[in-house]
């Protein structure tokens, strides 16, 4: 079985109790939210997912920095494809203007 992994950032993401796994026979998809900008707890989400969960390759939310994929590539050590979501100029203004609405970017 194909075994993938989606990790998402978002303000109040936290990994032990925002995740899900959807199953077909052939592949299984984890996703799981971390909190904004954690870089920190991302690493240790790759490294469970690719050392104890199985899963083969990692996608990564745009917000993810150079740096930060970097850290997660080394950390997972191989064991999994780590993959890094980008859009163009427009979409990304889009999804910007929508996450502002929704007061992800509120300090506070």
């Amino acid at each position: 079985m194909f075994k993938s992994a989606f990790i998402v950032m978002a303000p109040d993401g936290d990994p032990a109790k925002h995740r899900a796994t959807i199953k077909t026979d052939k592949a299984e998809l984890t996703a799981v939210f971390i909190e904004m900008m954690n870089f920190d707890q991302a690493v240790e989400v790759a490294k469970d997912l690719a050392q104890n969960k199985g899963v083969q390759s990692i996608y990564l939310c745009a917000g993810f920095t150079h740096q930060a994929v970097a850290r997660i590539s080394a950390a997972v050590g191989g064991r999994a494809a780590v993959h890094v979501a980008r859009g163009d100029f427009p979409s990304t203004m889009m999804v910007g203007d929508i996450l502002g609405k929704e007061g992800w970017f509120d300090e506070g």
